[in-house]
């Protein structure tokens, strides 16, 4: 019988009010158990449907409807998932990453501020809704800065994940209406660099993905 693992609603690192007077406690309540809850159910309901589609029970599925679905849902999931331990309460978050995160970011970028400028740049230019991701290349080696926008285009290239920030509205429209800028602007005083660098060496000790060469003409 076809059976796919489900996901579940990851609890917060830290308490709803832990990142004022940054980001309001009504946010990232509503954020967390709303917005996050809705892409877990989302993406669990089109496995559901995938599930009896394999087992001969949905016949007539729109496949192309469901997987748009699923892949919606599932990135929303991803990202959320990162989001939350990517930041801190307030006090114990921002300032600058060291050891080798920092390493890495003045190697890429040249200094941490032109990483900062970028990056809020990235995120407060990102078209519609979407994310702004700082992901390691397992192909070079290198950081790269990347504009992800809505939840279906979640990587790119393979690229893995190590800091992003949700710049659609449900993220900070309560608190900073229409003003992204100083929402991203503030976000900076919550980043949690520790878990930032964790995931770098995880990414670090990932296996290489194969890069086949052009095969010979007969």
């Amino acid at each position: 019988m076809v059976t796919f693992s489900r996901y579940e609603l990851p609890p917060l690192p830290y308490s709803y009010n832990a990142l004022e007077p940054f980001i309001i406690e009504e946010i990232m309540r509503l954020h967390h158990t709303k917005h996050h809850n809705a892409y877990v159910v989302g993406a669990n309901a089109a496995l559901d449907k995938i599930e009896k589609h394999l087992r001969g029970e949905l016949p007539g599925l729109d496949v192309r409807a469901v997987l748009r679905d699923f892949s919606f849902n599932y990135g929303g999931h991803i990202m959320h998932s990162i989001f939350w331990p990517n930041m801190a309460p307030a006090g114990k978050g921002g300032g600058k990453p060291g050891g080798r995160l920092g390493d890495f970011i003045n190697k890429f970028f040249g200094s941490f501020e032109a990483f900062k400028s970028l990056f809020g740049q990235a995120a407060k230019t990102v078209e519609g809704v979407g994310w702004a991701v700082l992901g390691y290349d397992p192909i070079t080696g290198d950081l790269r800065i990347l504009q992800v926008e809505k939840h279906n285009l979640l990587m790119t290239a393979g690229i893995v994940p190590l800091l992003v920030i949700d710049v659609w509205e449900h993220a900070y429209y309560l608190q900073y209406k229409n003003d992204r800028a100083s929402y991203v602007d503030n976000w900076w005083n919550v980043v949690n660099w520790d878990d930032v660098d964790a995931r770098l060496e995880k990414a670090l000790n990932l296996a290489k993905p194969l890069i086949y060469p052009s095969l010979p003409l007969p």
